[in-house]
Order: C-alpha cells, then sequence, then structure tokens
C-alpha cells in the first residue's frame, strides 16, 4: 500500500481462514457419522457442499435425526472431539502469518471474529503465540456457532470504526459483513467450495496470500 491504507481495521474469521483445520473437521464429523451408521464424506468438495450456518443446518445435512438425538447434545459431543487433540495438529495456513505481520506493520488494526466458542477460541490461538496481532479476539459464549454478527456489531460501536474489511472463507461471512456494514473478501480454500462464494458477489481469493495484493 502506498500513502494511506485502504481500510483501518482489519476484521478476521479464523476457523478454514487462518486456521486451517477442514480435514480435522471431516475426521471428526466422520468419527460421528460412522458412530451411528450414517454415511460420511468422502473429500473434502462433498464437506464444503454440506457446510454451512448456522451449525445446526449443517448437522441436518449431514444427515444427524434430531428426533433420536438434539442438536445441543451432538454439538457438544463434535466440540469435545474436536478439541480433543489440540484440532488435531492443525496449523495457520500457509503465509497467514506473514500476512498478519505485514499489515501489522502498515499500522492497521486487526481483530478476530469467530463463531467459535470464546474460550476455545483463545486456548486454539494461543498455541501459534500470534495474540499479539489482534486488537481483540471476539468468539461466542456457548458451542453452538450460531451467529457473530452481534458481537461484530458491537465492536464497530464501541470503536467507532469507519472502514473496515471482514475476511472469511463462508457465506456467513458474507453475511456477517453485510449485516455490520462493512466490505468482505472471501478465500476458497476454507470450509465452502469456490462456486458457493461467489454467488455473495463479493471478491473471492485461492488463497490467503493474495490478501496484501487485494488490499493495496
Amino acid at each position: 500500500m502506498t500513502g494511506q491504507n485502504k481500510y483501518t481495521h482489519i476484521i478476521w474469521d479464523w476457523n478454514g481462514t487462518l486456521f486451517d483445520d477442514v480435514n480435522w473437521c471431516i475426521s471428526v464429523i466422520n468419527s460421528m457419522l460412522n458412530k451411528r451408521q450414517i454415511k460420511t464424506l468422502s473429500s473434502v468438495a462433498e464437506y464444503q457442499k454440506a457446510f454451512c450456518f448456522p451449525i445446526i443446518n449443517y448437522y441436518r445435512n449431514v444427515g444427524f435425526n434430531f428426533a433420536e438425538e438434539p442438536f445441543e447434545k451432538l454439538a457438544n459431543e463434535y466440540i469435545s472431539l474436536y478439541h480433543a487433540e489440540k484440532s488435531g495438529n492443525c496449523k495457520l495456513y500457509k503465509n497467514a502469518l506473514s500476512v498478519l505481520k505485514t499489515l501489522q506493520d502498515k499500522q492497521i488494526t486487526q481483530l478476530l471474529l469467530s463463531a467459535s466458542e470464546t474460550g476455545n477460541l483463545i486456548s486454539q490461538i494461543s498455541e501459534f503465540h500470534i495474540q499479539h496481532y489482534f486488537d481483540e479476539i471476539l468468539g461466542l459464549s456457548n458451542v453452538y456457532a450460531a451467529s457473530k454478527i452481534d458481537i461484530g456489531y458491537d465492536y464497530i460501536i464501541r470503536k467507532q470504526v469507519a472502514g473496515a474489511v471482514l475476511i472469511g472463507d463462508t457465506e456467513h461471512d458474507y453475511e456477517v459483513a453485510n449485516a455490520l456494514g462493512i466490505d468482505c473478501v472471501l478465500i476458497s480454500n476454507g470450509h465452502q467450495s469456490k462456486d458457493k462464494l461467489l454467488t455473495c458477489n463479493v471478491p473471492v481469493l485461492s488463497d490467503i496470500s493474495q490478501v496484501i495484493e487485494y488490499l493495496e
């Protein structure tokens, strides 16, 4: 960037945007499906097609029967399995650290806005020692991953944010950005496919490394 930055604030999604947990999520959900003798997901593409927000609809898409087991029970089982082994030794996406550092060097405020429960989110992030890149780390108060609009709106009002862009990997990230009245950029190597993301009619990047170029 030259001169004044295009945005004063970058609002990052976590799962599937900075944190590469797609294959681990497939492993966890398949473990639950297999336990109940429900057909498992055979590929990333099949997973990306099924995944959506609110998460309760994703659980329906993969075949769980809420008449037999309530969503809340399934969601708690999923979270327990997901965090059982430090998220399956997942890592940050390649180039995520360099992008965070570049934006920090440009004195752009960055924050994390996630549909994960706050305690789990902070625990996960602490493994990578990247808290210092973020002005705030904002998660939900429960594990049901409903929406993150309210907490994002609260931040924007509190901080009087005038120029922000939300960077995520799902249609829900677009919905959040739209509800907050801010720009959105989506990355297609996360939890939803490029075809799905293109229906949002916002820029869709193939990799986080392209973020800096887009913002210039």
